[in-house]
């Protein structure tokens, strides 16, 4: 992890967490005084956001902790699972939403509809801003794109809130408020299911969908003395930082440590990854350490 990045992104949780607690008492206050469905809903959804960036932050800040005699990675791995864990949010959100939806759609109940506007208008505001301070970091980390995620959603949530309030002002199609929460759920479902597959491969310890087995694999073959390689693995420590083990076979020359060092620099600089183990075999059968159970 690159404690440098953590660093840049504490601020931008703070702010996040502080402007969406207000804002969740200022929707719940609003949404039970005017019966709005889509602010109760938007709420609940902030609250779901609320928990996912303070999940986010602090996968973040144990992923700092220096590794030990139990955890030699330290708990790099946290980050992968605050990912998963937001995308699980996401999609309970998502389920208490659309049932509220659906029963506002069967029972519809009289709308307040400028206040809906103005108060949702505050929320695209708020989420606007709180998904632009992780908008740089979401392609890079996974649990950052995440936190972008949820307030992105949010955003949307809101945005759909205020369209549904003028048109009911102009309308009074009660309807319409549990019919754009139902719209908001499929556009957060649809941007939900990559994050919610992409944390759940790495969970698993699968290869980076950023990087190409068979093109580390034949970089590996490429080097000069090289006759076989075999057992690499390639895995995700942590949402930012990339592992991988490797036996290269080399018959006849023997390497020194500048051969090795090489390497490493050459798969940070080419495929991104930062922790590299490689070791060099007269033989493939003659350093095999692994164990096949019967």
């Amino acid at each position: 992890m690159h404690t440098h990045n953590l660093t840049n992104y504490n601020k931008a949780f703070i702010i996040g967490i502080i402007l969406n607690v207000i804002y969740i008492l200022v929707e719940v206050f609003y949404g039970l005084l005017i019966n709005s469905m889509a602010l109760l809903a938007d709420a609940g959804h902030n609250f779901s956001d609320v928990l996912g960036l303070l999940l986010a932050w602090g996968a973040a800040y144990l992923a700092k902790t220096a590794a030990n005699e139990k955890r030699t990675y330290g708990f790099r791995k946290a980050t992968i699972l605050a990912a998963l864990f937001n995308a699980i949010l996401l999609m309970i959100a998502v389920g208490a939403i659309s049932i509220e939806a659906i029963r506002k759609l069967i029972l519809p109940e009289p709308v307040q509809g400028a206040t809906m506007m103005v108060v949702a208008g505050i929320g695209v505001i708020i989420n606007a801003v709180t998904a632009f301070l992780f908008m740089k970091g979401r392609n890079s980390d996974l649990n950052i794109k995440g936190a972008f995620m949820h307030m992105a959603a949010d955003a949307g949530v809101s945005f759909g809130v205020v369209i549904a309030g003028l048109v009911i002002i102009y309308t009074n199609w009660l309807w319409i408020d549990p019919t754009i929460s139902l719209i908001i759920v499929l556009v957060i479902t649809i941007g939900t299911w990559g994050l919610l597959k992409d944390s759940f491969h790495l969970t698993m310890d699968a290869v980076p969908k950023e990087i190409n087995l068979k093109e580390v694999g034949d970089y590996l073959k490429s080097l000069e003395g090289v006759k076989e390689v075999h057992d690499l693995h390639i895995w995700a420590m942590s949402t930012t930082e990339t592992a991988l083990t490797a036996h290269l076979v080399i018959p006849e020359e023997t390497k020194d440590d500048y051969f090795l060092k090489k390497i490493c620099g050459e798969l940070h600089s080419k495929f991104g990854i930062e922790h590299s183990t490689i070791q060099i075999e007269k033989s493939a059968q003659s350093a095999n350490c692994e164990m096949n159970k019967v």
